[in-house]
């Protein structure tokens, strides 16, 4: 989990109460029997694919990170985004993911991977690529998975994991016929097998708890990818990794890859300054970069490198007028100023008034440094373009439920209901030129297996509804209020309806119930046609629903929305409805401030109010998010191909610890159910690849109508490249080839002449070499307006 990025699996969770209810999951909205509901990604990768024979041999490439990791073992809790770029180019790696997120044999290490039995136990069996040697000369064989599996089992605590998802199900592994097999007996059925040993350590790593705690930390003497850690040096800021002699796969093109820390505030001077060849970067510096570089070709959506949907006219354009996220005046440094005012400034300058032609002389003399300073950085920038895509992660709206109001599911429901997430989505992602779909789905983005938009759980925005929830919940507008500014309370998660219904009808929401005796009616708090029914709560009447949609995500029948309701403060018990919103301050958060600022206004309008609290980057989550010390938070997760257990422990409802406290594993929103739980397990349990996708969306589902978090929209991806790299840029799903990066024939000379080669000073231009980008993609005339740092977001 991350505000700026995509964290490694492992972290935390705590408690929230669900209003007790019989969970049924409604048909999937829109999917008919030969649909797939999974679709296909948003955007594909746009990583300028070359064939390996127009790149050239050789080369440097320094890339830009945000961190030189503290381990090179991911199975560390201290393990990050670096540890993780390390090992997929040195270490095996049985699976990889696909274009669309979806696990595929990797065949640098495997001929082939089955189930061969399922009863009475689970067993797979591994066929080793016969080439497959560790960089030391011992081949890959049962001996190494055997030690992973023992450091990671869960069994030996001398052994400081992070995680051992997977690990924890296996029985034995054993050789097979031959050097060459490897099998693997599962004591209980585990789906996602294909999760593990990616990576694989040598066994000289994971032997014993000393070499896997301390022996991986800052070196790799044994790996087994097409590269080799040759220098981790802390103190330099930089990771150096060189060929492989003994890789066995397609040859690495590059002969060096340097990853360089440089924070991203300072990116763009690094590339003006001509030391780092690919990063990273927001959306700010993305406009700055695609301005000096000139259009890019028209591609078409959809295709790999491509990424985009739609088109646009050429990025660079600096007349535009801003961006919803930046507003007016926000079209780029040095935009020209008018006639009239430089007619005016050379008036003052030459005028008789000495005094204030001295101040405007000044001035002009600044702005021509100014003017130069961004010629300069122009030239040296453009030789870089922005390659983007979308990343397998999304940033989500996170609602406590643990206490205060939020522990009303009714309210945690109209929050949802007061959101419009598309909004939001075009927002941050619009002025990227990237499609601004919201996001359907906790467990699995668009294109993946598990994929399905189950938000109608909640129902689309509904001002109406979701007023009519908080009085069905006790917060009425113009309540008296005891303290001014005092921050709600309360909200026990009592049940609806419960102050004056039967004594035999307790209120319960029945979330998914598609009762066949129920009445159909209206809802007369739709906006237009949005196709919304409500849940009758009157006794045991409810409404039929329409597919997609779910009971409890609506007020009991009759529960009006109150007069002056509009932007009207809600209060109950004598205190105000107001939540504490807590976000990041750092760098790159900006549009994580929008976002939010945006949905303070949404939620204004229905009669909450919000203050936003932001603190630093470093307590946002251990002072703030996993101590529950918030009301509403903005952050991200990856969306991985094995969601069953992956998500699991963001959604698994929390339970007392030993010492009494609770175990929220990593379900920072308090908020669980019973259900989900056993959903995840049966999908764990469940080998066949549809049935198993259709109980995560089950899952999805009712993690959706439990309302503790609302998926927003994908998160940007924004990679600055030099123009004749090949190969590598916004990767969005696809695991990189890293064999495969490097320049282009033609191109293939750092800014000194030299791959690689760091100048002394800023070069005065960038030669704009090949672009090796695939004609299949078409930039947007936004995609160089700033979004204000949307890929940290």
């Amino acid at each position: 989990m991350s505000h700026d990025g995509v964290g490694p699996r492992a972290v935390m969770r705590s408690v929230a109460f669900l209003t007790a209810g019989a969970l049924v999951v409604p048909a999937l909205a829109g999917c008919s029997s030969d649909e797939d509901p999974a679709g296909r990604p948003l955007a594909g990768g746009d990583i300028a694919r070359a064939d390996r024979a127009r790149v050239a041999d050789g080369g440097t490439l320094r890339w830009g990170v945000d961190t030189v990791p503290d381990t090179l073992n991911t199975f560390q809790a201290d393990a990050d985004a670096t540890t993780t770029r390390i090992a997929q180019a040195v270490l095996p790696s049985m699976f990889r993911t696909d274009s669309r997120g979806r696990p595929v044999r990797n065949p640098d290490y495997l001929e082939s991977a089955e189930v061969v039995e399922t009863e009475p136990k689970q067993v797979v069996l591994y066929k080793l690529n016969q080439q497959a040697v560790w960089s030391d000369g011992r081949e890959i064989g049962a001996a190494d998975f055997a030690a992973q599996w023992r450091a990671l089992s869960g069994k030996d605590s001398a052994y400081w994991t992070a995680r051992n998802a997977g690990y924890d199900r296996i029985e034995k592994i054993e050789r097979g016929k031959g050097d060459l097999e490897v099998k693997v007996t599962f004591s209980r059925t585990y789906a996602d097998w294909k999760s593990l040993f990616a990576p694989l350590y040598p066994k000289d790593v994971m032997g014993t708890p000393d070499s896997f705690n301390d022996g991986a930390r800052k070196k790799l003497k044994v790996t087994a990818g097409p590269f080799k850690v040759k220098k981790v040096d802390r103190e330099g800021d930089e990771v150096t990794l060189t060929r492989n002699a003994r890789w066995w796969g397609e040859p690495a093109r590059l002969s060096t890859i340097v990853l360089r820390e440089v924070p991203r505030d300072e990116r763009v001077a690094a590339l003006t300054a001509g030391t780092l060849d690919l990063a990273e970067v927001d959306a700010t510096a993305a406009r700055r970069i695609s301005v000096a570089a000139g259009p890019r070709g028209t591609r078409t959506s959809g295709s790999e490198s491509g990424g985009t949907s739609g088109s646009a006219s050429a990025p660079g354009r600096a007349d535009e007028g801003g961006t919803p996220l930046m507003g007016p005046g926000a079209a780029g440094r040095g935009a020209g100023r008018s006639a009239a005012k430089a007619l005016r400034s050379w008036a003052v300058a030459n005028g008789s008034d000495e005094e204030a032609a001295d101040e405007e002389a000044a001035a002009r003399e600044e702005r021509r440094e100014a003017a130069a300073e961004l010629t300069r950085e122009r030239q040296a920038l453009s030789g870089f373009e922005v390659r983007k895509s979308l990343e397998p992660a999304y940033t989500q709206l996170a609602l406590n439920g643990a206490e205060g109001p939020l522990a009303d599911e009714r309210v945690r429901r109209a929050v949802a209901r007061a959101l419009d997430r598309r909004d939001l989505a075009e927002a941050v992602l619009k002025p990227l030129g990237l499609p601004a779909e919201p996001v359907g789905s906790h467990l699995a983005l668009a294109g993946q297996t598990a994929y399905a938009d189950n938000s109608g759980a909640l129902g689309d925005q509904n001002a109406e509804e979701a007023r009519a929830l908080l009085a069905d919940a006790g917060w009425v507008p113009g309540g008296p209020v005891k303290k001014t500014g005092e921050k709600a309370a309360g909200g026990e998660g009592e049940k609806a309806g419960s102050s004056d219904k039967d004594a035999d009808d307790d209120g319960t929401y029945i979330v998914g119930e598609d009762d066949g005796d129920a009445k159909e009616h209206g809802d007369a708090g739709s906006d237009g046609d949005n196709g919304d029914d409500h849940l009758a709560q009157d006794g045991a009447q409810h409404t039929r629903l329409k597919r997609g949609s779910v009971p409890g995500a609506y007020a009991p029948l009759g529960t009006a929305a109150p007069a002056r309701a509009e932007s009207a403060p809600l209060a109950k018990d004598g205190k105000a409805l107001t939540l504490d919103f807590v976000l990041p301050s750092g760098p790159g958060s900006e549009v994580l401030s929008t976002v939010a600022g945006r949905i303070a206004k949404m939620l204004e309008r229905v009669g909450i109010r919000t203050e936003i609290t932001k603190v630093d980057d470093e307590s946002y989550f251990t002072d703030h998010i996993a101590s529950g010390e918030y009301d509403l938070a903005l952050y991200s997760w990856p969306a991985t191909a094995f969601p069953a257990t992956d998500a699991r422990p963001v959604y698994a409802k929390p339970v007392p610890a030993a010492d009494g406290s609770l175990n929220i594993e990593q379900n920072y929103t308090r908020v669980g159910t019973d259900q989900v739980d056993q959903l995840f397990d049966q999908a764990l349990a469940t080998l066949d690849d549809a049935k198993r996708a259709e109980l995560i969306r089950k899952a999805d589902a009712r993690i959706w109508a439990a309302a503790g978090s609302i998926p927003l929209y994908q998160r940007p991806q924004l990679t600055a490249a030099r123009k004749d790299l090949a190969n590598v840029g916004a990767f969005g799903f696809r695991t990189p080839v890293y064999e495969d990066m490097g320049y282009l024939k033609k191109g293939a000379r750092g800014p000194a002449g030299t791959p690689g080669e760091k100048p002394a000073e800023p070069p005065a231009s960038v030669s704009a070499s090949a672009s090796g980008s695939d004609p299949d993609f078409a930039p947007s005339s936004d995609a160089d307006s700033d979004a204000g740092s949307a890929a940290e977001s």
